[in-house]
């Protein structure tokens, strides 16, 4: 099949591999050109995924319509924030489009596979999600992950793709649920992050990730999704890699804040998006627009954006009335 990843990070080069591996015909877009070039000419991409041998038949091209052109099936695989932008590409495009990206547009609300609704209306679409860190995917280290879509054959047309030994793909139909626990992960993450960054113990984070679980879902919940979502490997299972992972950009970003430094130093200094941080703004605005106790995102929000001293927003966080237990 003729493959087109539209994003050269570390997620779209692992994807990209896993494909190119399985004797598909791939071709990996990015904005910058010499990312392909490098790709092309030394089959490493050394500034998102240095040290992993690419196969020598994956191919880069900076020119989004050269490199869409005769693709059967498309992975997105853009920054959340260059997301639309990155799929203007797709209007007439009419095969299954998978989006990988995990974030909501904060000007709309809108999911990754919202906007592909508006950029590619013509296509299939397909939100893959989970637990997966593109290091440990690229080694081929055993991963599991969601293929989710309204389109049943779609889904399982992906999930056959990328189905293997060391990547195990299953499918849903909660197409937002998969997607928002991908992306509502993210700001927990930086939280998590901030706990390590002041020394907190294991016992902290535990908590910390476990009232997240109820407080995705509940958000999960009334933007229409299945709660039982946030229990499997999109919801539950994400949030622990990315929240106890040392390889995890979210959790790192977090630490460095706990230790610190201010977020916007923190941003400028990353060769690669903490998708948390422009996630966060998105997140506490979908828990206000819709009337949720959202407490962990609305401190994660007041750290990155308004100011509020790490500690304060610990303590305001574990100092809030006592209740039962959902």
């Amino acid at each position: 099949m003729n493959i087109t990843v539209l994003g050269a990070g570390a997620w779209g080069t692992a994807l990209a591999r896993i494909l190119a591996e399985r004797k598909h015909a791939v071709t990996i877009w990015d904005y910058f050109p010499e990312t392909a070039e490098t790709i092309n000419r030394t089959h490493v991409n050394e500034r998102y995924l240095p040290g992993i041998e690419l196969p020598k038949s994956l191919r880069g091209e900076s020119d989004a319509a050269k490199a869409v052109a005769g693709a059967e099936l498309v992975v997105v695989a853009s920054v959340s924030k260059g997301f639309r932008s990155a799929t203007k590409c797709l209007d007439s495009f009419k095969g299954i489009v998978v989006s990988v990206t995990k974030g909501i547009e904060f000007e709309t609300g809108k999911t990754m596979t919202d906007i592909l609704a508006d950029n590619a209306p013509r296509s299939r679409i397909v939100a893959m999600s989970g637990p997966t860190l593109a290091t440990e995917v690229a080694k081929g280290i055993p991963t599991a992950i969601v293929a989710a879509s309204t389109d049943t054959v779609a889904a399982q047309t992906v999930q056959a793709l990328f189905h293997g030994p060391a990547f195990r793909v299953y499918t849903s139909h909660d197409v937002h649920g998969v997607e928002l626990g991908g992306a509502l992960k993210n700001v927990i993450a930086i939280g998590a992050g901030v706990c390590d960054g002041l020394g907190f113990g294991d016992n902290s984070k535990a908590a910390l990730v476990t009232r997240a679980v109820a407080e995705m879902r509940r958000l999960g919940v009334a933007c229409g999704a299945k709660a039982e979502t946030f229990t499997g490997l999109s919801g539950l299972g994400d949030l622990m890699v990315t929240c106890f992972s040392k390889l995890s950009r979210n959790r790192g970003f977090g630490e460095r804040l706990g230790k610190g430094e201010k977020a916007e130093a923190i941003v400028a200094s990353m060769t690669a998006v903490a998708e948390g941080y422009p996630n966060a703004r998105s997140a506490h605005e979908l828990a206000r627009k819709h009337g949720i106790q959202a407490p962990i995102i609305e401190q994660v929000h007041a750290m990155l954006y308004e100011g509020k001293d790490v500690r304060k927003a610990v303590q305001d966080l574990t100092a809030r009335e006592s209740k039962a237990e959902d």
